[in-house]
């Protein structure tokens, strides 16, 4: 049960994460794709392992029983999609030197305050640039889904080994106990026969003796 609520609440992270970031990159290939030009490979590739998790996310999520049972072909998925994710990363770290926002003096307010007098004020433009911070808000998600699909690996194969442990006690118990009852149930007969062919005698030897 703790296992399923820590598994299930990183789960949700990953889906968080990855729906805002496979439609920034969505935005860019369909932009790409409209202007005829070839998508950029920091942006494709990080598209398409973004896409291939969120499938694998949900799926995993929603069939719960039957991923507890892999756990550990699960965690190997997960630690795969731990390096694909650092590759795409890995293509797109130009963007984290780079500078989105700049701000600029904008025109003077001028403010009269009457017989007070009157004052000037220096007013600033803030400039934020759209394709920048929408790339460098995936280059962040890719970072955090690095740490987050480690940590849903590391569950999986940690409950999949608890998973396997208890199957093998539970198979060696199932065996010796199998193994008492037939041992008892053959000396229960022995001993039984043995009482049958001892009253059989005892009953000929009383016979002859008549």
């Amino acid at each position: 049960m703790l296992f399923a609520m820590m598994f299930a609440f990183w789960r949700f992270l990953e889906i968080i994460t990855l729906i805002p970031t496979m439609g920034m990159l969505a935005y860019f290939v369909d932009g790409y794709v409209k202007a005829n030009q070839l998508t950029p490979t920091y942006i494709l590739i990080l598209f398409i392992v973004s896409v291939l998790a969120l499938a694998w996310c949900i799926a995993t999520l929603f069939s719960y029983h039957r991923s507890s049972t892999n756990a550990q072909f699960v965690s190997f998925v997960d630690l795969a999609f731990v390096g694909a994710f650092i590759a795409a990363v890995f293509y797109l770290r130009w963007i984290g030197s780079v500078n989105c926002t700049s701000v600029d003096r904008g025109n003077p307010y001028f403010v009269d305050l009457g017989a007070v007098g009157s004052a000037n004020f220096n007013t600033f433009r803030i400039n934020i640039n759209k394709t920048c911070a929408m790339l460098k808000a995936c280059f962040a998600f890719g970072i955090m889904n690095c740490i987050f699909f480690f940590i849903t690996s590391l569950l999986a194969w940690i409950h999949g080994g608890n998973t396997a442990r208890s199957e093998r006690v539970y198979t060696t118990t199932r065996k010796t106990t199998h193994h008492h009852h037939h041992h008892g149930g053959s000396g229960h007969r022995r001993s039984h026969s043995g009482s049958h062919s001892r009253s059989r005698r005892s009953r000929s030897h009383s016979r002859s003796y008549v």
